[in-house]
């Protein structure tokens, strides 16, 4: 199986300078589901790995990140896409330690072992250092893009290769 890892704040949606947490602040990246279903259409599957420290931090709920993460699903769906799953890390490291948030890489460990993914088949694409760091370190290639920016010229330029 062929899975594109996305980051969520700045790669899916709009990275805002602060938690999104609520519907009415959610907005997709432009260009954003035209560069995932071209991915689609070329046999890729879709996992979420995001870190969501505004939980430990007492700002947010799971049950808010769950409802955003169904309107991504819903908005996938609605362009005959599907978002395979998501992972979340919900702790934040000034207030604990934990072997999921980014860098680190047990979401992905947990994706790839769930899904029986093979490394080579995967791919990353991160808006942080911290995405790119979790990805390498389990050598799966991974693209740094400027946030809240297309990945479209990415998306054709990868699947061109």
């Amino acid at each position: 199986m062929k899975v594109v890892f996305l980051d969520r704040d700045g790669i899916i949606n709009v990275e805002r300078g602060e938690y999104t947490f609520k519907i009415e602040d959610l907005k997709i990246v432009p260009d954003l589901l035209e560069s995932a279903l071209l991915f689609y259409n070329a046999g890729y599957k879709f996992i979420i790995i995001s870190n969501q420290g505004g939980i430990s931090k007492g700002i947010y709920s799971k049950k808010e990140v769950l409802q955003i993460d169904n309107i991504l699903r819903k908005t996938f769906v609605e362009k005959g896409m599907e978002i395979l799953d998501s992972f979340y890390c919900p702790h934040y490291d000034g207030i604990e330690n934990c072997l999921c948030r980014k860098p680190k890489s047990l979401m992905l460990e947990k994706a790839l072992a769930k899904y029986d993914i093979q490394n080579e088949d995967t791919l990353f694409i991160g808006d942080s250092e911290r995405d790119r760091k979790a990805g390498e370190s389990l050598s799966i290639k991974s693209y740094l893009v400027k946030a809240n920016s297309s990945i479209l010229k990415l998306s054709n330029l990868l699947l061109n290769e």
